[in-house]
């Protein structure tokens, strides 16, 4: 099609003495086909076009048919005056249809051509003027309507619609010529031999033109967040946890943690539990063969093969039951039976208890964070899913305080972009002071909650033979809050999940938290 209006468009050019207009030289034919052939002879400067965009007024089906047989209101009309006695109310849907009645009635009464005698519709005049009809048949001539009144009443009663409509003013290029002659785009063999090469015309290279799109893979956005957030973390001398351990024992996911056995947290309805099989094995005297001490535990150096896990749970029970190091505990009768039942685990932080555990054979500064999935038994919004992701800092060292908690928090949300800051009060069953942490979003306009912190408890950590005089930071925020803000996510459903557009997945861009 678009070769044939190339010609048809040159032959129009020549006979004319100045632009034409492709809705006077193609008024059916479609834009798109007029525009491909336009770019074709654009692209050898054979003609030079402008495109035009205007609105027009376009008849609705129901606009159609009423410029063919006529109103809602004139076929009411004819209705009434057929009938010499005068028309009952009632069997007026029966003759012109429910539609027009409906409609039709309405519109004549306010037109003055028929008169309401009790249940009885009589005509008021002999002949009358379809301005509907009238108005309808311009629109379809002129695709416009003049007067905004009318204009308005007819989109309000949907007998016409508004519509784009697009033309070009075409005029004669500098390369014109009366014939388009092909192209050739390719030099054959053929052409080589017969010498065909000396006289074809090739047609130039566009090196405008856009390649075609190659299929690739493509990181997902929270892929890409969490690369960014471990290069703040190796930046700043962090250690990376292993975290690929997704089910965890009651012991290392709460007790351990110094969360009671009564927290709502352990409830059914906020946390995923094991069925097959139900529950761990009790620690035993040899950490070698003890289903509870991670292997990785114990693959680094014999010291830390030395540490005694029967000894810690001991320790957590009691600090729990009765107190020690200072505390008076709970004080409830603690369950062995349900500190080992198992559960997805609901923050790493019960990891980060591994490895605290791990430093109390060889006390010394560290730093560890890790970013991996967590599962809880929330109820599924735009804001909320059963699985997310967790990122968590922990610092161990001497002589810390809440003053360097604070620094260090402006210093770490600096790096991803975020430097006002407030700090909340909160409780946390594992750190005291705990803070919730707020920062001000500028796309936004307004503070978010982006983190929950605090300093590991006592009771938390001297159960492991960590010593007095050390203390712990430890941080933790979610995954896909940043990664929500990052990419304009309303919907959380929509970043991970099966309603993920794959689309969104391959074009998103990279990110630059500090950019934000």
């Amino acid at each position: 099609m678009a070769a044939d209006l190339t010609n048809l468009t040159l032959d129009a050019l020549s006979k004319s003495d100045g632009p034409i207009l492709s809705t006077e030289v193609f008024p059916s034919t479609p834009s798109l086909s007029v525009k491909s052939a336009l770019d074709r002879l654009g692209s050898r400067q054979m003609v030079e076009y402008e495109t035009i965009d205007k609105e027009v007024v376009v008849l609705t089906k129901e606009g159609e048919d009423i410029v063919a047989n006529g109103s809602h209101e004139a076929k009411v009309f004819e209705a009434v005056v057929a009938a010499v006695e005068g028309l009952k109310i009632s069997d007026l849907p029966g003759i012109v249809g429910k539609d027009n009645a409906s409609i039709g009635q309405g519109n004549a009464f306010k037109r003055g051509w028929i008169k309401k005698d009790k249940d009885t519709l009589r005509a008021t005049t002999d002949k009358i003027v379809d301005e509907t009809q009238a108005q309808l048949l311009n629109v379809k001539q002129t695709q416009n309507v003049a007067d905004k009144k009318t204009l308005t009443d007819l989109k309000r009663r949907k007998l016409v619609t508004i519509q784009k409509a697009i033309s070009f003013k075409i005029s004669k290029g500098p390369k014109y010529a009366n014939e388009f002659v092909k192209e050739e785009t390719d030099l054959t063999a053929e052409m080589l031999q017969n010498g065909s090469w000396k006289t074809a015309h090739f047609k130039p290279y566009n090196f405008k033109a856009k390649g075609a799109p190659t299929p690739s893979g493509a990181l997902h956005p929270l892929n890409k967040v969490k690369q960014e957030f471990r290069s703040i973390f190796f930046e700043m001398g962090f250690e990376e946890m292993p975290t690929n351990r997704f089910v965890e024992t009651g012991f290392w996911n709460f007790d351990a943690l110094y969360v009671p056995q009564q927290h709502p947290a352990r409830d059914l309805q906020d946390t995923f539990y094991i069925s097959d099989p139900p529950t761990a094995d009790p620690p035993r005297e040899d950490p070698e063969n003890d289903p509870h001490v991670p292997k990785r535990a114990l693959q680094s150096t014999n010291v830390e093969k030395k540490l005694d896990y029967k000894e810690y749970w001991e320790n957590v029970r009691q600090v729990h039951e009765n107190g020690k190091y200072g505390s008076i505990g709970y004080r409830y009768p603690w369950s062995a039976e349900e500190s080992l039942r198992l559960v997805l685990r609901t923050h790493t932080t019960s990891v980060s208890t591994y490895m605290l555990h791990k430093l109390a054979a060889n006390p010394r500064p560290a730093r560890y964070f890790s970013i991996d999935r967590v599962f809880r038994n929330e109820a599924v919004d735009a804001t909320h899913l059963a699985e997310f992701h967790q990122i968590e800092g922990v610092i161990a060292d001497f002589g810390l305080t809440l003053g360097g908690l604070i620094g260090f928090m402006e210093v770490f949300f600096a790096k991803m972009g975020i430097h006002q800051l407030r700090f909340k009060p909160a409780y946390n069953p594992y750190t005291e002071p705990s803070m919730e942490i707020f920062g001000y979003h500028e796309g936004l306009g307004k503070w978010v909650e982006i983190g929950n912190s605090g300093m590991f408890r006592p009771e938390m950590l001297e159960p492991m033979g960590l010593p007095k005089n050390m203390q712990v930071y430890g941080w933790g925020l979610s995954l896909e809050r940043p990664t929500m803000i990052k990419y304009a996510v309303s919907n959380i459903r929509e970043l991970l999940g099966h309603k993920v557009d794959l689309n969104f997945i391959e074009t998103n861009p990279a990110v630059r938290l500090e950019k934000e």
